[in-house]
């Protein structure tokens, strides 16, 4: 199962974020150790017979071209000279072309920008409220994190 399950569009990218965003769907409205499927099954609870609390798994994606780790920039809503930037997400959603809203994780008092993947905390991510839409045919690679519980963090 190396590029998802449910969908065979011809791009990778697109059918794990696809695969995500309709699990982490299910557990919101139904209330390799490390992979983008063991994180589908942790949250929809499929390898623990007790309700888990999980809601997102945190992805990480590479550009084409030059296989760099995408980082993500936005603006709280509610802190408009507050530029914030992540290289984690949470998918909302993926429509037929392949185009993905994505919403930036972060620590409460994470730096603003960091350099890299290995630069930004991981520990406590959670949802900001801050949303882009990529295109996912300009992605090469996903990692997916554990699942983890963002909703309620936030």
């Amino acid at each position: 199962m190396a590029c998802g399950t449910k969908n065979d569009s011809g791009n990778c990218v697109a059918d794990i974020l696809r695969e995500i965003a309709d699990a982490q769907t299910d557990i919101i409205e139904n209330g390799c150790v490390t992979s983008c499927e063991q994180s589908i099954a942790d949250l929809l609870g499929d390898t623990s017979p007790t309700a888990n609390n999980l809601d997102t798994v945190p992805v990480l994606l590479y550009c084409k071209g030059n296989c760099e780790p995408f980082k993500g920039f936005g603006i709280p809503v509610d802190d408009l000279g507050n530029a914030q930037a992540s290289y984690y997400f949470r998918v909302k959603s993926v429509d037929e072309d392949n185009c993905a809203v994505v919403e930036l994780l972060r620590e409460e008092n994470d730096e603003a920008n960091p350099d890299s993947p290995v630069d930004q905390d991981t520990s406590d991510l959670m949802v900001t409220g801050i949303c882009i839409t990529v295109d996912l045919d300009c992605f090469c690679h996903v990692t997916c994190l554990p699942a983890i519980s963002a909703l309620a963090n936030r």
